[in-house]
């Protein structure tokens, strides 16, 4: 049970007892986040970035830490999320096991780590640990509230949840709800970690590890965050190098197997498998539906914001661009002037991790164009 906290991590304690929505609660519990920028004297130049499900909050480098964060080309001094202009804040997300509490952590109460102890996590939980912070750091309305993949999901609770936190909202590959095919996804890579031995119902450490469980897992996740038409234009069918193993008939034979396997590798001992599987869970409860008699349109109508940007890859196939659309609509439903982007990214649901040339320009209007 190992935590991954950034150097330059700062933190803050969350209300005690801070309740769940699906029942019980947390004591002592704390939530990471970065900051980068100054903030007006108004508090009025404040932008909050949530996450996907594996990002510490180490969007950028900055002062108290000058490696190179996860969204680095996006924010900084000149760049699309201007820190010249902005004072942005990322967190990480409640659940996690880069700083914030989660399964990982001990449980003030028995001195242990939770494991699968740690209440039931929902997204509306993870948006309510992030409002936290923006309170606490004296913002009232924040000008901009950002969210991509499962934070996409994530702003949209925050919105939902604290009316008039944010003045306008952009959304980066986000959905309001999980479709089949991500829960489908999502639940082979939670049975792939239960399966594995060593996961023993939670209860691994260091030397027994469920590593085995967290590669394939690791590996059904990359596949889905890109495109076939990646796949096929930066790999083909190009074989490794090696002669093929009598030894192990069915081993890795093509680049693209190694790929996976070296990226699952440099991955599994990087992120708690508890903590993968409470996040992933989390995503596949979430629907905005619920708040709207099954209608998951009117439920984000229930949302206030001024303006929104909805932007995704068309061919992503995880949180596919329908649901972005979705989301353009159903705020624009709720009064807001929205706007939705779909890109021609062959990157997939990755998209906008890597090509900036086209998410950078569309995240840079918008926010320019804020008074």
């Amino acid at each position: 049970m190992t935590e991954f906290i950034p150097e330059g991590t700062r933190f803050l304690a969350l209300s005690s007892p801070f309740p769940m929505k699906r029942g019980g609660a947390l004591d002592g519990a704390r939530v990471a986040y970065e900051t980068w920028g100054t903030l007006a004297a108004d508090a009025s130049n404040a932008i909050l970035i949530v996450t996907g499900l594996s990002p510490d909050a180490h969007a950028a480098s900055n002062p108290d830490n000058t490696t190179t964060g996860w969204w680095e080309p996006m924010l900084g001094p000149g760049k699309p999320i201007d820190t010249d202009r902005w004072f942005v804040i990322c967190v990480n997300s409640l659940g996690s096991c880069k700083g914030s509490t989660g399964p990982a952590s001990i449980n003030p109460n028995s001195g242990q780590p939770y494991r699968l102890t740690f209440p039931e996590l929902s997204i509306e939980d993870v948006a309510n640990a992030a409002a936290e912070v923006v309170k606490a750091l004296g913002i009232s309305q924040l000008a901009c509230l950002i969210g991509n993949s499962m934070g996409g999901m994530t702003a949209l609770a925050v919105l939902l949840q604290h009316p008039g936190i944010a003045r306008t909202h952009i959304n980066i590959s986000g959905s309001a709800q999980a479709l089949p095919f991500s829960i489908a996804i999502r639940s082979l890579q939670r049975e792939a970690i239960r399966l594995d031995p060593a996961w023993n119902n939670g209860h691994y450490d260091e030397d027994h590890y469920p590593e085995s469980g967290m590669r394939m897992a690791r590996k059904l996740g990359v596949i889905t965050y890109r495109s076939a038409l990646e796949w096929d234009g930066r790999f083909g069918r190009v074989r490794l190098d090696s002669e093929h193993s009598a030894e192990d008939p069915f081993g890795l034979e093509f680049q693209v197997e190694s790929y996976l396997e070296g990226h699952a590798r440099r991955f599994v001992r990087r992120f708690d498998p508890n903590c993968y599987l409470y996040l992933g869970r989390s995503m596949d409860w979430f629907d905005l539906a619920e708040y709207a008699e099954g209608d998951v349109l009117a439920g984000l109508a229930k949302i206030r914001v001024e303006r929104a940007l909805a932007i995704g890859a068309n061919t992503d196939i995880l949180f596919p661009v329908e649901q972005q659309q979705q989301i353009a609509d159903g705020l624009r439903a709720g009064g807001a002037q929205t706007r939705f982007i779909g890109m021609d990214s062959p990157q997939g649901h990755d998209a906008f991790l890597v090509d900036y040339d086209r998410f950078g320009p569309a995240v840079r209007d918008f926010l320019q164009s804020l008074p």
